[in-house]
């Protein structure tokens, strides 16, 4: 007997699990059945509508990160340079209060600014710091120029992570979110391809049984995981 998809399940495990089944129907010889190929046609396309769709977030959530990345980077630079106007060597304050002049102009708001807006401001600020009075200064103040680099660093990942984010960003317009789609591949597999199969099963077991009996394997392993995790997550009276 085939177990339905259970609901509770993840995006991710949803989408693993129509991967796993696809797998497993293109190893079998049932592509005759035109209604069982019509229905596996039909979860391909969902399949990789989901796996578009859940690629999408993580673009999104990469680019949260590089954002975050760049603005330690800023909020280090602050700190480097705060650090050494109190030093006690005249040089190395002299030098700290060149590199500060041109920090100010911009400062730590910056990190608080639009995508858009913070990229232009920190170019804006490399290319400053990039010039040789702030590049002789910068030579003074121990790991200055590390920090610098590493800002640099984290921009360009930063650059390339927002290209990622725009080009899958340009498909929503077409294509539901992950969570949208989740449900009508659930529907899918639960009403169609497994009462499909409970009841071919039944008339023709030599041929349909082992797809089936490997169709079960792959929800049951998922549905496991959802239960022991749900157990994990049952507070403790």
């Amino acid at each position: 007997m085939i177990d339905n998809l259970m609901s509770t399940s993840r995006v991710t495990e949803v989408d693993a699990v129509s991967m796993r089944m696809l797998g497993a129907y293109q190893t079998t010889s049932l592509n005759t059945d035109q209604h069982l190929s019509a229905m596996f046609t039909g979860l391909e396309s969902l399949s990789a509508a989901l796996t578009t769709a859940i690629n999408r977030g993580k673009a999104e959530s990469d680019l949260e990160e590089k954002d975050e990345a760049r603005d330690t980077q800023i909020r280090a630079l602050y700190y480097v340079v705060m650090g050494f106007l109190h030093h006690p060597n005249a040089a190395i304050r002299q030098a700290a209060q060149t590199v500060d002049k041109v920090f100010e102009k911009y400062g730590v708001s910056i990190t608080g600014e639009s995508y858009a807006t913070e990229s232009s401001l920190i170019a804006s600020l490399l290319n400053d710091l990039s010039k040789q009075k702030a590049q002789d200064a910068i030579a003074l103040l121990p790991g200055c120029a590390d920090v610098i680099t590493a800002l640099q660093a984290a921009q360009q990942a930063f650059e390339a992570a927002r290209i990622t984010y725009e080009q899958e960003k340009a498909q929503e317009s077409t294509q539901a979110s992950a969570t949208k789609q989740k449900p009508e591949l659930v529907a899918l597999i639960n009403d169609k391809i497994v009462v499909y199969l409970r009841a071919m099963e039944v008339v023709d077991v030599e041929t349909y049984g082992a797809f089936a009996r490997t169709i079960a394997t792959i929800i049951a392993e998922n549905n496991e995981v959802v239960k022991k995790r749900r157990k994990k997550e049952e507070p403790v009276g």
